[in-house]
């Protein structure tokens, strides 16, 4: 999520960005139906097709993490895997740096991908199947693809980015703390190609569109990708389709998953035995970002505003519960 003060909708500046494309003069009417949170998203028209405009300020991203984004997507796509399209700018551009009124920022455009989410498909065994496939092809894909320039970053530096972040924080030893056990685990993981590569990192089931025609899982949102352990993005795809079943549901649909996946990709039983370990590492690094997101305060803030911050209040406490308990070696 961006800092809270960048949450706001700005149709302006979204309609200066998005005149960098050629566009449906009358689609900027969807506009209304835009999203913020990691970046503000506004739907429009090309040639009648929906695409959608993704900008956020120069100071809430990394533009070689962008950049690098945008190369593992056009690999992807280039081997046939069914990931969002980026589409060039008025100038051939898929990302541009735009100085506005309001600071600098990033932009680039991307077509609508088909289907449904798969958190809106329900939990068939048919879309379980074809969600942990389209996981398996992908870290398949990843261990083949060769590190781009500028590259993205990796767990080590999440891990320094993390630490210089929570010493700006005040209160947050325990944090600290929790930083050091898990570098200290990691350090110990063997790094090699059949374990370890470039990770989607929010693979979870709202980032996943189910199509019933094809029976085919198409992918968006690579703004998170990292290099990690491919086992990264299996305990963040489970623990998102936990929160979609029972918990009688969720074992059997566990076990579909993990079959499809290993179907195309093979799981290192090891770490698979270490899921809990990844999840505090997703904890943490989601508890930093909030910490960061939210540091600012103003005197009468609006009511959204401070409702979020009731919710990402429980949220920070929910991440932070295992901060400091024993990692098992």
């Amino acid at each position: 999520m961006m800092r809270l003060r960048h949450l706001f909708n700005n149709q302006d500046l979204a309609e200066m960005l998005v005149k960098n494309w050629n566009y449906d003069e009358a689609s900027l009417e969807l506009f209304q139906d835009f999203r913020i949170s990691a970046n503000a998203i506004y739907p429009f028209r090309i040639n009648g097709e929906v695409c959608f405009l993704r900008c956020c300020p120069g100071s809430e991203k990394y533009q070689e993490n962008l950049t690098a984004e945008l190369d593992f997507i056009t690999y992807l796509r280039g081997l046939g895997y069914p990931a969002l399209e980026p589409l060039p700018s008025k100038t051939g551009e898929l990302l541009l740096h735009k100085q506005t009124p309001w600071g600098d920022h990033f932009a680039s455009v991307f077509k609508q991908v088909k289907g449904k989410q798969i958190s809106e498909s329900g939990c068939a065994d048919g879309i379980i199947l074809a969600y942990a496939t389209a996981l398996g092809q992908l870290h398949a894909l990843s261990a083949t693809y060769p590190t781009p320039t500028p590259p993205r970053w990796a767990h080590l530096q999440v891990f320094d980015w993390i630490a210089a972040t929570l010493k700006t924080l005040p209160h947050d030893r325990q944090a600290l703390n929790e930083l050091g056990m898990l570098k200290e685990y990691f350090s110990r993981l063997p790094i090699h190609s059949a374990i370890y590569g470039l990770v989607h990192y929010d693979f979870e089931t709202d980032n996943v569109f189910y199509d019933e025609t094809s029976g085919i899982c198409s992918v968006i949102d690579f703004d998170d990708a990292m290099y990690h352990w491919y086992m990264m993005d299996v305990v963040q795809a489970l623990d998102s389709l936990q929160k979609e079943l029972s918990k009688e549901a969720y074992a059997q649909k566990k076990a579909i998953f993990l079959s499809a996946y290993s179907s195309q990709f093979a799981i290192d039983d090891d770490l698979l035995a270490a899921m809990p370990v990844f999840r505090r590492f997703a904890n943490l690094y989601r508890y930093t970002r909030t910490r960061w997101s939210i540091q600012e305060h103003w005197d009468n803030e609006p009511g959204w505003m401070v409702e979020l911050r009731q919710k990402l209040a429980i949220e920070l406490k929910n991440d932070s519960a295992s901060f400091g308990r024993p990692i098992p070696l």
